[in-house]
């Protein structure tokens, strides 16, 4: 397999068969907290685009080329969460400066991308699963992607479901949780799909 294949077999299955939040659950505070309005979904989906992308391969290099050399791999976790407090910081501040609609949207789960474990689950699953950068690249902007689908998918069945009555039992967060298992039950039909050899 050639290395472009490869990279798109890793992106594919970061966004559809391994998404991050669908196969491993991590992001899902505000996966249900935030899918109420596409718009907001989508804001908060870029903004984790955004920074899964920028982060996971930035923390590779730290790990890589800073880390490791040094003997202080043990530091890991917490250079990791230093580099992603720090993006969300750049992002908080220019969707601020940029819509001020969309930041009163977001309301607290803006500034919690930083502790979005989805983000930081990219980070730590680069490296347990000892990709190269290349790899970390193509697998933290797939996980992003990933990530941004799922929740623009359940804003769109949300709102599509808001106008409708639903039994009492099932209002609220009970609706939200049956149609994620429902998503990613659907996601995991994409399993077993293979590169041509």
């Amino acid at each position: 397999m050639n290395p472009f294949t490869a990279w798109f077999a890793l992106f594919f299955a970061a966004v559809f068969t391994q998404n991050i939040l669908l196969t491993n659950y991590l992001g899902m505070c505000p996966f249900l907290g935030a899918s109420r309005e596409i718009k907001t979904s989508f804001g908060l989906g870029a903004a984790v685009v955004f920074v899964m992308t920028f982060t996971t391969p930035l923390n590779w290099i730290l790990y890589h080329r800073l880390l490791i050399p040094l003997g202080l791999e043990y530091l890991g976790l917490i250079v990791f969460i230093c580099l992603i407090a720090a993006f969300t910081q750049l992002i908080e501040l220019v969707i601020e400066r940029v819509s001020d609609a969309l930041y009163a949207s977001l309301g607290i789960f803006l500034p919690l991308i930083t502790v979005n474990c989805a983000i930081l689950g990219a980070s730590l699953f680069m490296v347990a699963r000892s990709y190269t950068f290349l790899q970390t690249t193509a697998y933290g902007f797939g996980g992003g992607l990933g990530w941004m689908l799922a929740i623009l998918a359940m804003a769109g069945i949300r709102q599509r479901i808001a106008k409708n009555r639903l039994p009492r039992g099932l209002e609220g967060a009970g609706i939200a949780l049956i149609i994620a298992g429902l998503m990613a039950m659907a996601f995991t039909g994409f399993t077993g799909i293979t590169a041509p050899s």
